[in-house]
């Protein structure tokens, strides 16, 4: 009876580990099919199209070509390898301005052929309109649209996925914030973090460990929103006043509440693996003259580096991977950051604030999705990170 019970017991384990692998792998295989969904999608928006004067012999525009063009920032079609002409935009809702209501109709059904022959008539002209209002499509000339660019997505400096005719879907400033935001929050954490568990490891009693211990983890267990809430009241100002900034939503803002929230996990590991290191190297450092601190500094620390490194990349992937906390203090805007000072964006904080709005299926949606796949590589890169440093010092102390 007791081995037919074990047989049970571990026929549930094997099926529980196996459905758990494969609901991970489809979650994995769900998260790449809709990412990579966004390579195929059109650079103009579904539906519409960006109709030319026949004699234009501009064929082609990048996304940030179309909306420098529609900004007026590009008012020549010269400046695009055309003829010396002035650009003039058309969108659908001027047409009121060159038509009256009579000769559109009651119902619009003429305004197909008012729009032809407005682009006919005009030579510099460029109309961003639905597709089903160019009627007769061979007296127009067409942009191409191309399919959205991997050059495009990694290498564009400007995120604006609801901009028209044409979304801009640049991830470099989403990356460069993430890994600004995260790289200045372990600076911050990591001298605080390594002090306090040197304190914990090698100077503090044992009274003072075993309340100052527990304190330090209920730390992690607080959410991340609360951290959020006092960088927004108390960190935000701080900065605001000490470095005289129009705003106090940046970066630093960001660093900070990170390095807070990253600092229990670094003291934790940090701790632990520094009280690993066995009692006998300490004696031994302690007999050949070296002072507590020289022994520290010249025995424990070293022969606990990897777990110190363990620590230190585990915070990092904390901070990398937080979302509300960033997203109420750093600001949210969407630029390359050039210093900390500066408002900006990360990658967890986007799909957050943007998920929800954006249309299931459509382009935004898939360009947030194929941000969670850059997450989740970055997690992935920490993770191995870690086994390879950890598995590194085993081999070391063996």
């Amino acid at each position: 009876m007791k081995r037919f019970f074990e047989k049970i017991v571990e026929g549930i384990l094997i099926c529980s580990g196996f459905v758990t692998s494969i609901t991970i792998l489809l979650i994995v295989l769900f998260l790449f099919t809709e990412a990579f969904g966004l390579f195929s999608s059109k650079v103009i928006e579904e539906g519409y199209v960006l109709a030319l004067n026949k004699d234009n012999k501009v064929s082609q525009l990048s996304p940030a070509q179309i909306r420098d063009v529609f900004d007026e920032e590009i008012t020549n079609w010269n400046q695009l390898g055309g003829e010396n002409l002035p650009i003039r935009v058309f969108r659908l809702e001027d047409i009121t301005h060159y038509y009256t209501e009579e000769e559109l109709g009651d119902t619009y059904q003429y305004a197909g052929a008012c729009i032809t022959a407005l682009i006919e008539k005009t030579p510099g002209m460029i109309a961003f309109v639905p597709q089903q209002f160019i009627t007769e499509p061979e007296q127009v000339h067409f942009i191409k649209d191309n399919t959205i660019s991997v050059k495009d997505v990694f290498a564009g400096a400007e995120w604006f996925p609801t901009a028209t005719p044409a979304p801009l879907f640049g991830f470099l400033p989403l990356i460069a914030g993430t890994l600004w935001v995260s790289f200045f929050a372990i600076l911050i954490a990591l001298p605080f973090g390594l002090s306090v568990s040197i304190y914990m490891a090698e100077i503090a009693n044992a009274k003072v460990r075993s309340w100052l211990k527990p304190v330090i983890e209920l730390l992690s267990g607080i959410p991340s929103v609360v951290y959020g809430f006092f960088g927004l009241i108390v960190i935000v100002p701080l900065i605001q006043k000490v470095f005289d900034l129009p705003v106090g939503e940046s970066g630093l803002a960001g660093s900070v509440v990170l390095a807070i929230m990253a600092l229990p996990t670094i003291i934790t590991v940090t701790e632990d693996a520094m009280r690993n290191c066995p009692r006998a190297m300490r004696e031994a450092s302690l007999a050949l003259g070296a002072s507590q601190w020289q022994t520290t500094y010249k025995v424990v620390i070293p022969y606990s580096i990897s777990g110190i490194t363990s620590g230190v990349v585990l915070g990092i992937g904390r901070a990398i991977g937080e979302t509300m906390a960033v997203l109420m203090v750093t600001g949210n805007a969407a630029v390359i950051p050039t210093t900390i000072l500066e408002p900006l964006r990360t990658i967890p904080a986007t799909i957050a604030a943007e998920l929800g709005e954006a249309p299931a299926g459509g382009p935004h949606y898939q360009a947030l999705f194929l941000l969670g796949v850059v997450l989740f590589f970055i997690t992935l890169i920490i993770n191995f990170s870690v086994e390879y440093i950890s598995s590194k010092g085993a081999k070391r102390s063996k």
